[in-house]
């Protein structure tokens, strides 16, 4: 049985992602700040085990590395992540805002990536997955949205450095941008709805190989540009 690690699976993409794979037979570790209330999350069918985890909390993810030591895990799923302040000019923007975003959007999924890499070598398909935006792309930058911008630009270089750490170890590193979707975050206008961007990813992630390392991926598994 393939083993998932989802960060953020309390709702939006990472319950998507756990609903599908569960339903396919996956064991599904499923992560969540308040795990408890995650009540859709709770109603899954299939083999998901919960843990309750603030990516921004070392202390939850040693705990964590700690509960998940010795398991295999075929693909850790960072996919936590929060939008900050959204429509705001530079100099309305609070610095301790400013800074969680990037705590949590860039430097928390290579926390959790770091603590948990022993489970992914030790598994079969060896992969590490990380949900950003193509709104950190900086070649198709656009206006607003300057604290998430720059996060998702910080997490698509913290992972692109740490492709090549960890290529050594036969892991596999790869960014994707999951569509605009209807969650919280991407509003009720947004093109795509949960199931069609986490299927589309779903079924690239299924075919990654080594020579996909560090690459920057479209949920339909078109590149997007750095």
């Amino acid at each position: 049985m393939a083993t998932v690690l989802i960060t953020g699976a309390g709702r939006g993409l990472g319950l998507e992602f756990a609903r599908q794979y569960a339903a396919d037979g996956w064991r599904v570790h499923a992560c969540a700040r308040q795990p408890e209330k995650a009540t859709a999350l709770k109603k899954l069918a299939g083999e998901v085990v919960t843990h309750r985890l603030d990516v921004c909390q070392g202390k939850e993810i040693a705990l964590l590395q700690t509960t998940l030591a010795g398991e295999a895990i075929d693909v850790l799923l960072n996919n936590a992540g929060i939008p900050g302040p959204r429509g705001q000019p530079i100099a309305d923007i609070r610095d301790e805002d400013w800074l969680e975003v990037l705590r949590v959007n860039a430097i928390a999924p290579l926390r959790v990536a770091s603590a948990l890499a022993d489970n992914v070598a030790k598994s079969k398909m060896r992969l590490m997955v990380f949900i950003s935006s193509q709104l950190g792309s900086i070649a198709r930058a656009g206006a607003g949205w300057h604290p998430y911008r720059m996060s998702k630009a910080a997490l698509n270089a913290g992972v692109r450095v740490l492709s090549l750490e960890l290529a050594g170890r036969g892991i596999t590193c790869v960014v994707f941008h999951p569509g605009w979707v209807r969650t919280d975050m991407g509003g009720p206008g947004a093109a795509l709805d949960p199931a069609t961007s986490i299927a589309g990813m779903r079924a690239v992630i299924a075919r990654l190989k080594p020579s996909d390392n560090g690459r920057f991926l479209n949920y339909d598994g078109a590149e997007i540009p750095w």
